[in-house]
C-alpha cells in the first residue's frame, strides 16, 4: 500500500548507489513505540544534519502506517516488506518489530542491499544470529546488521571505556552489574511476552541485555558462568529472575542480576578496579552525570580530576548509535554491536541459561551446533522447555 510521493526512488533492477555527496536513505520497519519513539526522532535529527532521510514505513496495520506517515511526512507506507525493499531499494533498514520477526526481517534487508539497524534482542538463539551474520557482505564493505545496544555509546561509555581499556584506574577486579526493574500482570497478558518462541527469554534476554552488553564493552571477553533462573511471581515460560556469577578473560569477577520483580528500579554497573571504583546509576539511558569515580585513598587529587573529567555531555541514545552506525556506512565498515562484536551478549544469555537449567558451569564457545541451547534458549530443559504441543503465536498476535 504505497503512498503515492514524487520522490525519486531506484528502481529494482538498479544496483545501490553509492552513499557519498548524499542522505542515507532508512526505512522503519515497526511503527510501534520503539520504532515511532526512538528510532524516527534520532533519523529526523540527523535529517536535520543533511545525513538521512526515511523514504518509507512498514507495518501490518494499513491505516495506522497510513496515518504514522502522514503525521511524520514519510513518502511511503507498506505492509509489506519485501514489496518495499524491491520499490525502494533503501540504505538502512530499522527493524522494530517484536524478536521472533528480527531473523526473516533482516535477512530479507540484507539480501536486498540494505544495512540493518536492529532492536534487542537480535534474534531469538545463537542459530539464528549466525544465520543473519551468514548473509552480510563481509567482504564486500557491507551490508552489515548492527544490533541497537545504545547504552555502549555517547561520552560516559566511551570515557570509562578508555580509562579501563589504558589501565589507567588499575586492572579491573571485581564488578557487579544490576538490570531490577518490575513488570506487573498487564504487562505480561500481552500474547507474546513470557513466551520463548517470540520473545526469547525472560528478563535476562529482554531487559537486562542492555546493561550485560555494556559490561561486556566495558571489561572485554568474558570466560565461563554460573547461574541460577527463577519464575517466581508471573505465570510464563521464561524466568523472571536470574542471577549469575561471570568470569572474565582479564580475570575480573562479576555478579549479574536481572529482574522484572524489583518495584525500586534502577540499572546499574559497578567496577572496582585497582585505584578506584567506577559506578553507573540511571534507568533507561545515561547522561555524565549518572557515572561517578571514586579512587583509592592516596590517589593524587589531579589524577582523580583527570579521571572525572567526561567531556562534553553526549547521553546515551539511539542517536548516539545512529551516528556512528551512518559514518561505518559511509566508510564501508563494519559498525560496532554487530558480528563477533555484537553476538558477545547473546552468548552470554545462552551460557546463563545453560547453565541456570542444567546446574553445570559453561565456557565462552561451547555452544555451537548440535548444542540444544544453540538453537532455543531454554534447551529443552524439562519445567522450562514449552509443554508439548503448545504453539507459539501466531503472526496476527504479533504487533510491530
Amino acid at each position: 500500500m504505497p503512498t503515492p510521493s514524487n520522490d525519486p526512488s531506484p528502481t529494482p533492477d538498479q544496483p545501490q548507489a553509492p552513499l557519498k555527496g548524499r542522505r542515507v536513505r532508512a526505512a522503519v520497519i515497526g511503527i510501534g513505540a520503539i520504532g515511532g519513539g526512538s528510532h524516527l526522532p534520532a533519523l529526523a535529527r540527523l535529517a536535520e544534519e543533511g545525513e538521512t532521510e526515511v523514504v518509507a514505513a512498514v507495518d501490518i496495520d494499513a491505516e495506522a502506517v497510513r496515518a504514522f506517515c502522514a503525521e511524520h511526512g514519510i513518502p511511503h507506507g507498506y505492509t509489506d516488506l519485501d514489496r518495499m525493499l524491491a520499490e525502494q531499494r533503501p540504505d538502512l533498514v530499522c527493524v522494530c518489530t517484536p524478536p521472533t520477526l528480527h531473523r526473516d526481517q533482516t535477512v530479507a534487508a540484507l539480501r536486498a542491499g540494505a544495512w540493518v539497524w536492529c532492536e534487542k534482542p537480535p534474534v531469538p538463539t545463537l542459530a539464528d544470529f549466525d544465520a543473519v551474520e551468514a548473509e552480510e557482505g563481509a567482504d564486500t564493505g557491507g551490508p552489515f546488521a548492527s544490533i541497537v545496544f545504545q547504552h555502549r555509546f555517547g561520552s560516559g561509555a566511551t570515557h570509562v571505556r578508555k580509562l579501563i581499556a589504558e589501565q589507567a584506574v588499575g586492572r579491573p577486579l571485581v564488578a557487579h552489574c544490576q538490570t531490577t526493574w518490575y513488570r506487573n500482570t498487564a504487562y505480561y497478558a500481552v500474547p507474546w511476552r513470557g513466551r520463548w518462541a517470540t520473545e526469547g527469554g525472560g528478563p535476562a534476554m529482554g531487559h537486562g541485555i542492555h546493561q550485560m552488553d555494556l559490561l561486556l564493552d566495558l571489561l572485554g571477553p568474558w570466560s565461563e558462568v554460573r547461574a541460577m533462573a527463577g519464575r517466581l511471581v508471573h505465570d510464563v515460560e521464561t524466568e523472571d529472575v536470574s542471577t549469575a556469577l561471570v568470569r572474565f578473560e582479564n580475570g575480573a569477577l562479576a555478579t549479574v542480576v536481572n529482574s522484572v520483580l524489583s518495584p525500586d528500579e534502577v540499572s546499574r554497573i559497578r567496577i572496582d578496579c585497582e585505584r578506584a571504583t567506577i559506578e553507573l546509576t540511571h534507568l533507561y539511558g545515561h547522561s555524565n552525570a549518572d557515572w561517578s569515580i571514586t579512587p583509592a585513598p592516596g590517589t593524587p587529587d589531579a589524577e582523580t580530576a583527570a579521571w572525572r573529567d567526561f567531556g562534553a555531555d553526549v547521553p546515551s541514545s539511539h542517536l548516539a548509535q545512529l551516528r556512528e552506525l551512518v559514518a561505518s556506512m559511509r566508510a564501508g565498515e563494519r559498525p560496532r554491536s554487530s558480528g563477533a562484536d555484537g553476538r558477545t551478549s547473546l552468548e552470554l544469555i545462552a551460557a546463563l541459561y545453560k547453565s541456570a537449567f542444567t546446574d553445570t558451569t559453561v565456557r565462552r564457545g561451547e555452544i555451537g551446533p548440535g548444542d540444544p541451547y544453540y538453537t532455543a534458549m531454554h534447551g529443552g530443559a524439562p519445567g522450562w522447555a514449552p509443554a508439548p504441543g503448545q504453539e507459539p503465536a501466531t503472526s496476527e498476535e504479533i504487533p510491530a
